[in-house]
């Protein structure tokens, strides 16, 4: 495709080339997009209502649990809905106001996301390492202060560097490589000197992706270290199970953020990134809901109870 070359103007729209130019393997996916999509909406919803209206789940594990699948709703919408669109219609589109609201949600959503992520590891060591003081540490006041900077500084970190993209001229190409308003692909659009922001976008990277990982990292040392003093031997299968199960997800979360975003300059190829971002997109908020939730015995019997409720 051509190059569209365009006047100095926040009017125009931006194309997005998607996942992919063969139109058969585009038919493939689109309903395993759907599917994967509409699975990853019920698996948190389930997380959501049932967390909300069963006592046994009034705790700090499920109340930390209950805002992640709130953030992966919203993270996984914001790219989703208008991927399947133009799939669907072929015009792949997206607004200059629409493509900068997009990756403005995208990235402030990823934030909190680590923000929660490093939370849930600090309430499981001290669960875990210190269960006798649990109740006193982790109570109502500290847990909603917790969440609640995980929102404010998620969206916070982010406002500045999206506002400042989006003030820049874009005087050339219209064309994005990718199937969303990622922040490296539009910055290269800019007709402007972009190196202070793509600075200022590694150092926020770095410190909510790799300053969370090194929370996480300790965390679930500490964790593993507990567990092997468990005497039993089945008590320490099942804790190990549980934590390998977490890691995995936390791996995938950050391994295919630190691939996308946290490197040197020059070093990207954004046709090879495309699956890489499907990893943090589509595969991570599906498997958040079954890995850390819907495991959970506690979680089983909630469900049992939810559905005796509503078939009497």
């Amino acid at each position: 495709m051509t190059p569209q070359i365009r006047n100095c103007t926040t009017e125009d729209d931006f194309i997005l080339l998607g996942f992919t130019n063969n139109h058969q393997l585009e038919i493939v996916l689109f309903p395993l997009l759907i599917g994967t999509y509409l699975l990853t909406i019920f698996g948190n919803m389930v997380i959501i209502v049932i967390t909300l209206v069963d006592p046994q789940l009034d705790t700090p594990m499920y109340f930390f649990l209950r805002h992640f699948a709130v953030v992966e709703i919203g993270f996984t919408t914001t790219i989703i809905p208008k991927t399947l669109a133009n799939m669907a219609t072929g015009h792949n589109t997206i607004t200059f106001f629409d493509c900068f609201t997009q990756g403005f949600l995208y990235f402030a959503l990823a934030t909190t996301e680590f923000f929660l992520l490093a939370v849930m590891s600090v309430d499981r060591y001290v669960a875990i390492c210190n269960p006798l003081r649990y109740s006193a540490i982790m109570n109502g006041q500290i847990c909603t202060l917790l969440v609640l900077c995980s929102w404010v500084w998620g969206f916070f970190l982010i406002m500045g560097p999206t506002v400042a993209l989006f003030q820049m001229p874009y005087c050339g190409p219209n064309i994005i490589n990718h199937f969303f308003c990622d922040n490296g692909p539009v910055i290269k659009l800019a007709s402007a000197d972009t190196r202070l922001l793509e600075l200022i976008d590694f150092l926020i990277a770095t410190l909510s992706v790799l300053g969370t990982l090194a929370v996480n990292v300790v965390s679930y040392i500490n964790i593993v270290t507990t567990i092997m003093r468990i005497p039993s031997a089945t008590g320490r299968k099942k804790a190990f199970s549980t934590c390998a199960f977490h890691i995995f997800v936390v791996s995938i979360t950050y391994g295919s953020c630190i691939f996308l975003y946290i490197k040197p300059n020059g070093t990207s190829h954004l046709d090879f990134s495309k699956p890489v971002a499907i990893l943090n997109t589509i595969v991570s908020p599906l498997l958040n809901p079954f890995i850390y939730c819907l495991r959970n015995k506690q979680v089983h019997d909630a469900l049992r109870t939810v559905f005796r409720k509503l078939s009497v």
